[in-house]
């Protein structure tokens, strides 16, 4: 009975919902939302978004959808208590989100004052800095917190976060390059947009993301997925360790275990050393479009996490890439190339991508190898160089 009641709480959101879309005035609705619908959860509301994409509503249009239809949920999700406990992945990105809010404010309160002295200014690039340096939040999120996510099947809601993040990282750019230019006018309409843009966003999360996330996600699950967060690093905060007994236990490699070769032989120690000491980022993806394996260099470029273990490449890209990675993945597989390759400027480095199809020994594809590196020395190479520096 209580599933009958289930399936018809989300009928009827479902058909709110359709109406929003379809142009009726969000006013309208209100009366017959609390009336049918005032204990509408979060883990409702993700589900149903799911559902919507699934019958051909674009996510962008979800994303838009959301700004209506949280005014309407916001009478039922209420202020409520705290989460998780300080040491929680939940407690900490929610403790980051008012950090950020309250430097948002502050870089709209300078832009407001940029014209009347260069105390201000200098205000305004060091909580810009702040900002910019938030970048660790959005990655713990989109690398290790939406991948278990997706395991529990909530996939919509963190595609649709994704793309509010490359939003907000848009209004960071845009300021960037405005800053430059000295359009203190344009300075305080970007500062306006971004605190409105973080407010929306971190209210979905708090409101319907995370409190989904603590729904579906284990109890025994979480201490990983601090772990994961350490190794990632934090913004604006240092939390507690997380208690004693919900550390993580590592399983250790079996090291006499040798891996046979057609060349020769290696154990999982050596293995595992050689891969790591390459001066390149490797990631393989399986035929499936599985994430299977990536190597731990010491200075990795970009960010992977065990999270993305058991992920869909897809899903490890933002929205506007994936058509990419799709079109990579059917030219590997239909034999139409062997090779993509991107080169970008990244945190002040020349970065050469790479990405190259795997095949068995009978030919059949058994995935791609993703392979990353710094050719910011290569490049200045000229001449020869024939003997060994001293020391």
């Amino acid at each position: 009975m209580s599933e009958l009641i289930g399936r018809d709480r989300k009928e009827t959101l479902k058909e709110l919902l359709r109406r929003l879309h379809a142009g009726e005035p969000p006013e309208a609705l209100v009366p017959e939302f609390k009336e049918k619908l005032s204990n509408v959860s979060p883990l409702e509301i993700a589900q149903i978004e799911q559902e919507l994409v699934r019958e051909g509503i674009p996510r962008e249009e979800i994303r838009k959808l959301c700004e209506v239809h949280l005014a309407l949920f916001r009478e039922s999700l209420e202020e409520q208590e705290p989460l998780a406990p300080p040491w929680h992945p939940v407690h900490v990105l929610m403790a980051e989100h008012k950090h950020m809010v309250e430097a948002g404010k502050k870089l709209l309160d300078a832009a407001k004052a940029l014209d009347s002295s260069r105390e201000k200014e200098k205000e305004f690039r060091e909580t810009f800095e702040k900002l910019l340096g938030t970048e660790s939040h959005y990655t713990r999120e989109e690398n290790v917190l939406f991948p278990y996510l997706e395991k529990h099947g909530i996939t919509e809601p963190p595609a649709v976060m994704w793309m509010e993040h490359d939003q907000i990282r848009g209004i960071k750019k845009a300021i960037g390059d405005v800053l430059e230019r000295g359009d203190n006018a344009r300075l305080v309409e970007l500062s306006q947009g971004l605190l409105e843009a973080m407010m929306s966003h971190f209210y979905k999360e708090n409101r319907v993301l995370f409190p989904t996330a603590m729904d579906v996600i284990g109890e025994d699950e979480w201490p990983a997925i601090r772990a994961e967060f350490d190794e990632v690093g934090y913004c604006c905060i240092t939390p507690p360790p997380m208690p004693e007994e919900g550390a993580v236990e590592r399983a250790a490699a079996v090291r006499g275990a040798r891996i046979e070769l057609p060349t020769g032989s290696l154990t999982v120690e050596e293995l595992t050393a050689i891969l790591n000491s390459l001066p390149v980022d490797i990631t393989f993806v399986d035929k499936d479009d599985t994430v299977r394996y990536f190597n731990e260099a010491k200075d990795r470029i970009f960010v992977r996490t065990k999270a993305v273990l058991g992920r869909k490449v897809q899903n490890c890209h933002p929205q506007k890439s994936v058509h990419i990675v799709e079109r990579i993945l059917d030219d590997f597989k239909n034999k139409r190339r062997d090779v993509a390759e991107f080169w970008i400027n990244f945190g002040g480095k020349l970065v050469y991508i790479r990405y190259f199809p795997v095949w068995g020994a009978d030919g059949e594809y058994l995935g791609v190898i993703e392979v990353t590196q710094d050719i910011t020395r290569i490049k200045e190479i000229e001449g020869e160089k024939r003997l060994l520096d001293e020391g």
